[in-house]
């Protein structure tokens, strides 16, 4: 539908605009979800503060007839301009408004990214409510504890399964109104359910005045995200970000010209800094982790693409097996090229890249990368979770530096990052403009806590006021829980999480990452590695092999994967199956496990961080498996439970 401004609307907006006061505030920090904030300004970011609204007005103005979005429906995209996608945007604000969304109660979002998703989540903010993204991989309870928790007057559900779990829960939501379902038809009626088509056909009733009389009050120092953790060492928090820790955020993640990760990453990336500088956001497929990622790359052709580092590791696990599919030549000339591109990656200066790199690149490196849909694609961004440097290598081998962003749920997503200026092998890059940082109780080596400071630090905990504390000092500094170094030329290294460090028996402090990091390094069968040796007088290892994952409910199955096989082969070994190889059966295999613990004990700095025991597990971490989190991060507390039996064996004495 095509709309324009009326005269009405113009008006209303630009008193909008005109009217960016803040509302009344005493601290840095509210655990309230109606609550309000002082803001962090000072002479690095003294920029004026605006809403949410004000800022996709700014847009529209400026990218109006541009393309906001596309959507992939059959076999035909869908694409949606930024002035359509305003008004939808008003559409859905009337339509919450319609179902008595109240101020400051959530809008909770339950489903695969989608244009949909997009629009209900602003609409929300629009409508004077609080929007929350739910993960699609939480239990009916852990949706019940976000629903509740953000006191949710409207769900908005993907499709039936998404629904059944809300269905499930709905009698326990006080606050709840109404659920929406955007995708599929409804199986059967019910009282307060609407089709996404009859949820859009709500708003007609609500008046144009209405919504703009809810759009002036709010202020950018008031509460209009909520991002929940994922509780990988206890209940989800939930993390309240203002409207102008988005609005801020999504202007200065861009200006210093990279882009950042997923959950709050993912909304920063793909929806805020979307929104702000009017860029396309074409949606992968809801199947995209099982195979269809890279036929959307290839018919979107994205200049910029963002993943958690288990996607990129699923993309190199992709690769190499093609690779080891092509016949002898093909596979040495691959190989070859490969080996040019990372020498030549590794020493940084594209003027030093000789006449072989460009050769290796135009014969053989364009034609791979377009395979992969990357043909435009400039900037490749990582974060969310640590990502090992066999990765970080083997795509620049491919001729594509993955830059890295760090942050937290905490500061709106991205605090430091890497970029086309900014890049260091394994860093996160500098931090942010307008942003600062300090390191505390640093040790000998320079190590110390990162501290953040900055106008996209949140707002507090909801309903935690023991937890906010704990996470800002008294002077109002964000605690990031990380350990850190930085360099002379202002590149942070993450070291590990304070949570994290072991500390054996004897004292020693030992952060088990770069540990972790080194044995799948060393050993390209191991898909996951965990380091154990808190309180105990030694350190041990649970590993877990290279598998494929069952495509539909992406459980990790007993067959090995492509490169694990052909690491078995190499050996001498016929194994095919985990089954095949734990519990000892496999001697090649285990001899070759313990031969690469020894090279990574040779580099040891210190008896205490040698790995003294290991035990290979019968099955690789998952989310299903509740080892790992929505964003593929180690759940190292529910790890310790779930094999509490096998690390019990090492200590035996």
């Amino acid at each position: 539908i095509h709309y324009l401004f009326n005269a009405a609307e113009k008006k209303s907006i630009e008193e909008v605009l005109a009217g960016a006061e803040l509302a009344p505030a005493q601290s840095l920090w509210t655990t309230e979800a109606s609550g309000s904030v002082q803001l962090r300004m000072d002479e690095l970011c003294p920029e004026q503060s605006i809403t949410v609204h004000q800022m996709f007005t700014n847009t529209v103005q400026k990218y109006g007839k541009l393309t906001a979005l596309a959507s992939k429906r059959g076999n035909k995209w869908e694409k949606v301009t930024f002035l359509e996608y305003y008004h939808l945007r008003r559409m859905t604000a009337k339509g919450f408004l319609k179902l008595v969304l109240e101020r400051f109660h959530s809008v909770a979002i339950l489903g695969f990214n989608s244009a949909e998703w997009f629009i209900a989540a602003v609409g929300a903010v629009f409508a004077g409510g609080i929007m929350a993204g739910i993960y699609t991989t939480n239990s009916p309870d852990a949706c019940l504890y976000v629903a509740n928790d953000s006191r949710a007057n409207v769900i908005v559900v993907e499709n039936q399964k998404q629904l059944d779990k809300i269905l499930e829960v709905k009698d326990k939501l006080p606050h709840l109104k109404a659920i929406v379902q955007y995708s599929g038809s409804l199986k059967e009626k019910l009282p307060n359910l609407y089709s996404w088509e009859e949820f859009m056909g709500l708003g007609l009733e609500v008046s144009d005045q209405e919504l703009d009389e809810v759009i002036c009050s709010q202020k950018a120092n008031q509460c209009c995200v909520l991002i929940y953790t994922s509780g990988t060492t206890g209940s989800p928090k939930g993390v309240m970000l203002s409207h102008d820790n988005i609005t801020w955020t999504a202007h200065h993640s861009r200006v210093s010209g990279q882009l950042p990760s997923t959950h709050i990453a993912a909304q920063i990336y793909d929806l805020w800094t979307g929104i702000q500088w009017g860029e396309q956001v074409s949606f992968a497929q809801p199947d995209a982790l099982k195979g269809s990622l890279v036929d959307t790359l290839r018919e979107a052709t994205p200049t910029a693409h963002m993943g958690v580092p288990r996607v990129w590791e699923k993309i190199m696990e992709k690769i190499k097996e093609g690779i080891s599919q092509c016949g002898y030549m093909k596979r040495k000339l691959v190989t070859w090229a490969m080996s040019v591109s990372l020498e030549a990656n590794q020493r940084l200066t594209k003027d030093e890249k000789s006449f072989l790199f460009t050769l290796a690149d135009s014969l053989v490196l364009q034609k791979l990368r377009a395979e992969l849909g990357f043909s435009n694609c400039v900037k490749f961004f990582s974060g969310a979770a640590p990502i090992g440097s066999e990765t970080l290598q083997f795509f620049l081998g491919l001729n594509i530096r993955l830059y890295e962003a760090y942050g937290m749920s905490e500061s709106s997503g991205p605090h430091f990052m890497s970029g086309p200026k900014a890049y260091q092998f394994s860093s996160c890059g500098k931090v942010v403009p307008g942003c600062q940082y300090k390191l505390v109780n640093v040790d000998g080596d320079g190590i110390g806590e990162v501290c953040f400071w900055g106008r996209n630090v949140f707002m507090g905990f909801l309903n935690m006021e023991d937890k906010t504390k704990e996470a800002l000092d008294e002077d109002g500094w964000l605690r990031s829980g990380d350990l850190g170094r930085v360099d002379e030329d202002g590149f942070l290294y993450i070291t590990g999480r304070i949570k994290e460090l072991i500390i054996t028996a004897g004292g020693e402090n030992i952060p088990p990452l770069p540990i972790e990091d080194a044995v799948k390094q060393e050993l390209p069968i191991i898909s996951n590695a965990m380091l154990i040796g808190d309180k105990r007088k030694f350190l041990s290892i649970l590993l877990t092999l290279k598998c494929t994952n069952n495509p539909e409910t992406t459980e990790p199955t007993d067959i090995l994967s492509l490169e694990a096989v052909e690491f078995c082969q190499r050996l001498g070994s016929q194994s095919t199956k985990v089954s095949d190889i734990i519990g000892g059966k496999d001697k090649l295999v285990y001899q070759s496990i313990e031969e690469g613990i020894a090279r990574v004990n040779s580099k040891a700095t210190s008896n205490a961080q040698r790995i003294q025991k290991w035990i290979i597990l019968g099955k690789d971490f998952s989310i299903v498996g509740g080892e790992l989190g929505p964003t593929m991060k180690l759940r190292r507390p529910a790890v310790l439970q779930i094999y509490h039996s096998e690390i019990e064996s090492f200590y035996r004495e």
